[in-house]
C-alpha cells in the first residue's frame, strides 16, 4: 500500500480560508482528510504542503509516526515554525483518517476506545469594539448579556467570550473595570449553572493579564485563557498560582516540548493544543498523555474548518483528560453543503455522540467546496492610542 498523491483544496469561509488535504493511495477508494488551516498564511502552507509531500509519495500511509518523523526531522530546521508545522499536521490527520478505514473502525477505536459517552460543545461569542479601545459603554455589557443569553438559547451550556480588551502594558482601572462589567453581565443573564470562559487573546502583558485575573475571580470562570503571551510561560504560572480560576493556554505553543515545560512550571490547568497546528493527532495524543500524567485537562482550540472539528471529537471520545470542545455553529450558512458528518449533535446541551464511521467519519464535498475559492483575508491591524503597535 502506497501514497500516491496529496491534494489541497482551499475554501474560503468567511473569517479564514479553509486548507483541507487529501490524501490519495493506490488502493482503489482509500483516502483520507486533513485539514490545515492557518489564518493569513494560507498560501505559505499550501506551499509547505508542497514541499513535504514529495518525503511522502511512495511511502506506506499506515506507518503513520515513521511518516511524522520524516516530515518533522528531515531537514535541518525541524517543523517548528507554525506553517510547516500547520502543514505536518494537516497531513497526519488525514494519514489517521485513512487507517481508520483501513481497518474499517472510528480513529477513537485505533487509540483504546471511548472513555466517555458524548463531547461537551461550546460556543465562542466574540469580543468587544477593538477599533474604539476599551471606551467603557454600559451597551457593551448589554450587548455580551445579550450574546450570552442568545449561546443558551442555541442550547449550549458553556460558551467563551473576548471581554478584557487590548491594553498597553500598563494601564488604570478603566479597562479592568470594563472588563469586569461585561463579566458581571453575562453571569447575571445566564446563572451560575452556564460555564463562562473569557479568552484574553494574549493582548496583555503579564502584570495587566494578573490585573483581570483578580478582577474576574468572582464571577467563576470555567477557565482564562492566554492571560498574557505564551512565550510568558513564568508569568503565565505565576498568574495561575495567584488565582483560584483554572488559566488555559497552549494553541500557539507547537509539539510536545514547549508543552512540557509549560507543564513543568504548573504553568495551566487547561492545555489547548491546537490539532491543526501542534503537530497533528499524532502529537495531541502524546500532549493528552501527559495531561493526564499532570493531572490537568484538555480542551483543544477549534476555531477552522469541520475536519478540525472531526478530529478534535475523536481525540476527545478516547482521551481522559479531555473536558470540552470548541465549536463553531454560525461561521458559513452552507458548512453542511460542504461537509457530510457522521456524528450527531443534541441540540439540548449540545452534546455530540460517536458513530460508527470510519475514520475521522467526515467526507469533503468537493464541488461545493471549489465553489467558495481562495480570498486574502483580511489582515488585522491593531494600535494603541498613542499609534503603537498592539496585540490583535
Amino acid at each position: 500500500m502506497k501514497i500516491t498523491g496529496i491534494e489541497t483544496i482551499i475554501c474560503h469561509a468567511r473569517m479564514r480560508n479553509w486548507v483541507f488535504i487529501k490524501i490519495i493511495t493506490d488502493q482503489p477508494g482509500l483516502y483520507g482528510w486533513g485539514e490545515a488551516t492557518l489564518e493569513w498564511h494560507t498560501r505559505s502552507v499550501v506551499g509547505a504542503i508542497e514541499d513535504i509531500k514529495q518525503l511522502l509519495i511512495g511511502e506506506d500511509p499506515r506507518r503513520i509516526e515513521y511518516l511524522w518523523q520524516m516530515m518533522y526531522r528531515q531537514h535541518f530546521w525541524h517543523g517548528n515554525g507554525i506553517v510547516r508545522a500547520t502543514a505536518i499536521s494537516g497531513i497526519d490527520i488525514a494519514l489517521w483518517d485513512i487507517a481508520g478505514k483501513i481497518y474499517n473502525v472510528p480513529c477513537h477505536q485505533l487509540w483504546g476506545g471511548r472513555v466517555r459517552d458524548y463531547i461537551r460543545l461550546y460556543c465562542h461569542l466574540g469580543g468587544g469594539r477593538m477599533e474604539e479601545f476599551y471606551e467603557t459603554d454600559p451597551a457593551d455589557a448589554e450587548r455580551f448579556a445579550e450574546l450570552a443569553q442568545q449561546a443558551v438559547e442555541d442550547g449550549f451550556t458553556a460558551f467563551k467570550s473576548m471581554a478584557v480588551p487590548e491594553t498597553m502594558p500598563l494601564e488604570g482601572l478603566r479597562p479592568v473595570k470594563y472588563a469586569a462589567a461585561c463579566v458581571e453581565a453575562m453571569r447575571k443573564a445566564v446563572g451560575d449553572d452556564i460555564d463562562i470562559m473569557v479568552d484574553c487573546h494574549a493582548r496583555p502583558s503579564p502584570r495587566m493579564g494578573m490585573l483581570f485575573a483578580e478582577a474576574l475571580e468572582p464571577y467563576g470562570l470555567y477557565f482564562f485563557e492566554e492571560p498574557c503571551w505564551p512565550e510568558n510561560i513564568d508569568d503565565i504560572a505565576l498568574i495561575q498560582r495567584a488565582i483560584k480560576t483554572p488559566v488555559a493556554t497552549g494553541e500557539r505553543l507547537i509539539g510536545i516540548h514547549a508543552i512540557r515545560d509549560l507543564l513543568e512550571k504548573r504553568g495551566a490547568s487547561v492545555l489547548q493544543p491546537d490539532i491543526t497546528h501542534c503537530g497533528g493527532l499524532s502529537v495531541a495524543l502524546k500532549i493528552a498523555a501527559m495531561a493526564e500524567a499532570y493531572n490537568v485537562s484538555i480542551a483543544p482550540h477549534n476555531p477552522q474548518g469541520p475536519v478540525s472539528t472531526a478530529a478534535s471529537i475523536e481525540l476527545g471520545l478516547s482521551a481522559p483528560s479531555y473536558i470540552i470542545c470548541e465549536s463553531v455553529h454560525n461561521d458559513v450558512p452552507w458548512r453542511s453543503d460542504i461537509v457530510n458528518e457522521s456524528f450527531e449533535v443534541h441540540k439540548k446541551g449540545r452534546l455530540v455522540y460517536p458513530s460508527n464511521r470510519p475514520g475521522l467519519g467526515v467526507d469533503i464535498n468537493e464541488k461545493e467546496a471549489k465553489k467558495h475559492p481562495f480570498q486574502q483575508e483580511l489582515l488585522q491591524r491593531s494600535f494603541y492610542k498613542d499609534g503603537a503597535v498592539g496585540d490583535w
